[in-house]
């Protein structure tokens, strides 16, 4: 029996700093959202969680309205600060750090969580939603990092080249037997 994860990276968002719970998505934005809908027209769900942070729960909110779904929040989800909130880093310096942390699973900068971290908080969560779900299909609004690390544990094939490839928004189908990745599939098309 198959459980199938559908993951939800965000839509557009422009950054800002100070910002990161709580901003949402761009116009363009907010239209392809509704393009990640439409994906889902044919596609049963059962359940929709997803990361606290705005932009990833304006993604799948008119998914939820089709399907007449809650979202639920989980905490654990949020997306991962490679350094800490409460300073700046030019975007070239961010990209080396991710890059490390793919390479050596404990690293990240000063304030900063590691992909070890990340999975410590996350894993749990999936894992149960694969209990509790069993043979279902579940919805996961999230982020390009978090969704790369949740994936890198269950495949290390994902990991930087594949999260520095994704697109806002990009929506990937993992199936699993039990706790078992046995497939990943990508529905989002570029051209949407």
């Amino acid at each position: 029996m198959q459980t199938k994860i559908y993951m939800i990276r965000h839509a557009e968002s422009p950054f800002v700093f100070g910002q990161e719970r709580t901003r949402g998505l761009s116009k363009e934005g907010l239209e392809k959202a509704k393009k990640v809908a439409e994906i889902f027209e044919d596609i049963d769900v059962d359940l929709i969680v997803s990361s606290p942070y705005r932009r990833a729960i304006q993604t799948v909110e008119y998914l939820a309205n089709k399907k007449d779904l809650s979202i639920i929040k989980f905490e654990e989800l949020r997306e991962r600060a490679i350094k800490g909130l409460d300073y700046k880093l030019p975007w070239g310096e961010l990209v080396k750090a991710i890059e490390k942390s793919f390479e050596d699973i404990d690293f990240s900068l000063r304030g900063g969580e590691s992909t070890r971290k990340i999975q410590e908080r996350s894993i749990p969560i999936i894992e149960k939603l694969l209990d509790e779900y069993k043979g279902k299909s579940i919805v996961v609004g999230t982020h390009g990092n978090i969704m790369t690390i949740i994936m890198n544990y269950y495949n290390k094939e994902y990991g930087f080249k594949f999260w520095n490839s994704t697109l806002t928004p990009d929506i990937y189908k993992l199936s699993f037997v039990s706790k078992e990745l046995k497939d990943i599939y990508r529905l989002w098309d570029s051209e949407l």
